[in-house]
């Protein structure tokens, strides 16, 4: 995975609550046993009409919003288990998705697969909101070892809340496999020295 550390980014509202997984990444898509063209079906249903065009009115249609960061509403993620919501996040580029509440298994899959979920509060939230609808190049700052946000156009700033072993998977660029396999020689040293006892 790639490094997460600072992440400075316009950003793309979805300002509508309880986006739940098959809204994300229909169910459809999801015969796929790997990650590869998940991001083209993201919100396939709302962002494509049935001939395949694109809906002129999804924000992800609308090239005036763009960035590496996703500001949803309330409850984002609910629903089934299906990882590739989360696949579908980060396949199109989004680094971070921001909202006021996580359904906790999206949560999860999200940081084992690199996305950032930064839980704020309702009221940053909504001047988050604000501030791209009044200047749609607005920007957010993600300082993930902080563990702030920060509204640009505001200059207000939120600290968030991460599982500290999964903070450092994200800040070291590594997957559980991958954070195992970096423990080796201190995992081998214990098996060793269990060994002589």
């Amino acid at each position: 995975m790639e490094k997460f550390q600072t992440l400075t980014s316009t950003y793309v509202p979805l300002p509508i609550e309880n986006v739940d997984t098959d809204q994300i990444i229909p169910a459809r898509f999801l015969k796929a046993t790997n990650k590869d063209g998940f991001g083209d079906n993201l919100f396939a249903d709302w962002r494509y009409n049935k001939d395949g065009s694109p809906k002129e009115d999804f924000v992800l249609n609308n090239p005036t919003y763009s960035g590496e960061i996703l500001v949803a509403g309330k409850n984002f993620g609910s629903g089934s288990s299906r990882e590739h919501a989360a696949w579908a996040v980060a396949g199109y580029g989004f680094k971070a998705v921001v909202s006021s509440f996580f359904a906790d298994i999206f949560k999860n899959n999200a940081l084992n697969n690199g996305v950032l979920p930064v839980i704020v509060s309702p009221e940053f939230l909504s001047e988050i909101f604000n501030s791209v609808n009044n200047n749609p190049k607005s920007t957010l700052t993600i300082d993930l070892e902080k563990q702030t946000i920060t509204n640009n156009e505001t200059d207000k700033t939120e600290n968030f809340e991460i599982n500290p072993y999964k903070k450092e998977c994200l800040l070291m660029g590594l997957d559980d496999i991958d954070y195992l396999l970096s423990k080796k020689d201190l995992t081998t040293k214990f098996e060793e020295e269990r060994s002589f006892q």
